[in-house]
């Protein structure tokens, strides 16, 4: 255990005796290191935000801000991480402290350390400077990034009760670029730590991230009750909250073969342990479906962290990806020692939290298949705008060919104990005419599909008129689209 460590603002740290459930903003506070908080415990207010060194894809690293309440410690070991103590020091400054403290960004300051690690995460993206360039014909096309480039998403996981935000937007639309003798820019140029083999022992149970996926596989057949994690964003909300602890724990996020993305001829695969904010990146806007979704997905912190196949692999009714994904005709690719397997998504779902994977299976891709349909949507209603579970999710895939609906998928969440497809409302659009009177009957049926419960979130009533009403959405903003199309 005395090797397992990692490198925190430019210094080893030793784990030494750290239980395997410990999180890194525990470790971290219990180190002397209190400039993050914990607010929430389950990734919603950004209290506990730091940076980590991770690759950006192209040979060097990005400087990318994380929930340090919900990554287990273990899974940081051989890796780097700079934390707000870290950035500056009160006679020193860095860039991004300076105009929080100028525009007035910090009043009681629990949250400072948090935002002060989001923003330099920013202000270290390599793209920035160019967006900036364009100037005014950015801020027009993007409202919420600043002249500077600034994109005010990147807060969006970042609550403030005392600011009331202007002057900590206000800072951010003020920052400039790193300065030429920045150390943490500098070190963008080199590549991101490689991920390390990892077992660590300990009294509350084991933490193991295994070198390969032969070895995953292998573990995995040997301990099918093991629990896998990727991003943590949701074992780390049972850990804090629910108080669980598992025997084993298995972190396959950093295995190559989970990572892949590739947009082929005949379908695109996404791997299962890629982040949603890489899968963003890498699509830019060429599956139109999953680039309206990936935005409203929690905020840019979770997404850091957060990946599909963990979005399915739960298994829950309202995670956000499975009704773009079922509208999409997706197929989850599963592996175990003894091979490989493809099930369509629309059959992966069994049950409430149940699915068809094997105890010592794990999700490895999904891949959707192309071309895709050229008329799309996702509509999510929650509470809030961002950062929020979804009280109904609907994704739509429509082809319309001379007026005509040749195909539709839609895929539902929020209205069942599983994500689900509207079967009987894709029964009535396919060979309809586009018009009013099938979108009426369409909107009808839909608000029909499914069973809807009432719980803190929404009735079972309110649940299915959004249903009905996400159609009439639909077809109100796409019906003018549509016949110019045709």
């Amino acid at each position: 255990m005395e090797d397992i460590g990692l490198i925190v603002n430019g210094q080893r740290r030793a784990l030494g005796t750290t239980p395997a459930h410990t999180t890194a903003l525990d470790w971290l506070r219990k180190g002397g290191l209190t400039g993050c908080k914990e607010g929430c415990a389950e990734g919603e207010c950004g209290a506990c935000a730091i940076l980590v060194s991770q690759p950006d894809g192209q040979g060097g690293s990005a400087w990318t801000s994380v929930n340090a309440c919900l990554l287990p410690v273990a899974s940081l070991n051989g890796q780097e991480i700079v934390t707000a103590e870290g950035l500056g020091t009160p006679g020193q400054l860095h860039p991004v402290q300076e105009e929080l403290a100028a525009c007035g960004g910090s009043q009681c300051g629990y949250c400072t350390p948090g935002f002060v690690c989001s923003m330099a995460s920013e202000f270290y993206r390599r793209s920035r400077p160019a967006e900036a360039s364009r100037g005014s014909e950015n801020t027009a096309a993007h409202a919420e990034h600043g002249p500077n480039g600034f994109d005010l998403h990147s807060l969006s996981g970042n609550l403030c009760r005392c600011t009331g935000y202007r002057p900590i937007r206000d800072a951010a639309y003020a920052l400039g670029e790193p300065d030429a003798d920045d150390v943490l820019a500098a070190r963008r140029d080199q590549p991101a730590p490689a991920p390390v083999a990892t077992d660590l022992h300990a009294a509350d149970g084991r933490f193991v991230r295994p070198a390969s996926l032969a070895d995953a596989l292998t573990l995995l057949a040997e301990e099918p009750k093991a629990v896998l994690i990727a991003g943590s964003t949701d074992w780390g909300v049972e850990v804090n909250i629910r108080g669980r602890r598992a025997p084993l724990v298995v972190a396959i996020d950093r295995l190559p073969e989970l990572n892949t993305l590739d947009f082929g001829d005949d379908f695109v695969d996404i791997g299962a342990a890629a982040t949603l904010s890489d899968v963003e990146r890498f699509l830019a806007g060429r599956v139109p479906l999953l680039d309206q979704l990936i935005p409203q997905f929690a905020s840019r912190l979770i997404r850091n962290r957060a990946t599909i196949g963990g979005n399915i692999g739960t298994g829950s009714p309202i995670g956000d990806t499975p009704p773009a994904l079922l509208a999409l005709d997706a197929r989850v690719v599963l592996a175990s020692s003894a091979g490989q397997r493809e099930v369509p998504l629309s059959e992966y779902f069994t049950g409430y939290r149940q699915t068809v994977r094997q105890p010592d299976e794990l999700i490895v891709s999904v891949r959707i298949p192309l071309p895709l349909a050229e008329l799309s949507a996702f509509h999510k209603i929650a509470k809030r705008r961002f950062d929020d579970i979804s009280s109904v999710a609907v994704g739509y895939a429509l082809q319309v060919r001379d007026g005509v609906v040749r195909q539709a998928r839609i895929g539902l969440g929020g209205v069942a104990a599983t994500p689900l497809r509207a079967r009987d409302t894709e029964a009535i659009l396919i060979g309809a005419p586009w018009n009013e009177e099938t979108a009426r009957a369409a909107s009808a049926s839909l608000g029909r599909e499914g069973t809807p419960m009432s719980d803190h979130r929404a009735s079972a009533e309110y649940r299915a008129i959004m249903l009905s009403q996400s159609f009439l959405k639909l077809y109100a903003q796409t019906s003018e689209q549509v016949e110019v199309g045709a």
